[in-house]
């Protein structure tokens, strides 16, 4: 597992693959990711075979459509963010509008496919865990997967180092995320690197000792 982090947010774009030279998928391919990525999969021999994407937020799928275009693979999202691939500006607060207003031109992929509620998928011979966590938008998912020396979790805006993503946009719900980390966030094992949207990697153990949200659903449910 590799990435870059985009031009925009610091948003996490991450690269998985079972072994360099290999096939693999791209997780959330954000704003100005597309030179960087490319260059990364050039060194380690990676050919994308599918785009996974955490969430429909712009700043996770600005770059799928080229990331797509260019090798003709299929970008996966939850259903109920499809209709953010096809326009993201309905999860946009008035300020964020106003920023990309007309000035980040952006494309819906030519081949979308929808991820299931739960369950497991195969793409580029991994083995990927979907689980439906809504809350920061309404098809928030975490998308886990056996790693070399732990699960790994690709949280999306669910859960940072330290916090949890917002709620206050269009499709947020603060008590749907509070659900989501009860229901699918604290099952997971203590060991599982937790490889969020923004900011560093963590693991479910750090979080359930120091994540103040993470803290009050493990004291409301002991």
């Amino acid at each position: 597992m590799t990435g870059v982090e985009a031009q925009a947010f610091g948003t996490n774009c991450y690269v998985v693959a079972t072994a360099a030279g290999e096939q693999c998928v791209v997780i959330d391919p954000g704003i100005g990711v597309l030179d960087r990525l490319a260059a990364l999969c050039a060194e380690h021999r990676l050919q994308p075979a599918a785009v996974v994407l955490t969430h429909g937020h712009l700043d996770h799928t600005f770059s799928v459509a080229p990331v797509c275009g260019a090798r003709g693979i299929t970008a996966y999202i939850h259903p109920d963010d499809r209709y953010l691939l096809a326009d993201p500006a309905k999860a946009l607060s008035l300020d964020l509008t106003q920023l990309f207003g007309g000035r980040l031109p952006y494309s819906e992929p030519d081949d979308v496919a929808l991820l299931p509620d739960g369950g497991t998928i195969q793409l580029a011979g991994l083995q990927l865990t979907i689980d439906h966590a809504p809350g920061h938008t309404p098809g928030s998912v975490l998308i886990s997967t056996p790693g070399d020396d732990a699960p790994l979790c690709f949280s999306g805006d669910v859960l940072f180092a330290g916090s949890i993503g917002r709620t206050d946009l269009p499709g947020g719900d603060h008590a749907a995320m509070l659900a989501s980390l009860r229901d699918k966030v604290l099952p997971l094992a203590d060991e599982t690197v937790v490889l969020p949207g923004h900011g560093p990697l963590t693991t479910v153990g750090r979080e359930r000792r120091s994540n103040p949200f993470l803290r009050e659903q493990t004291m409301e449910t002991s």
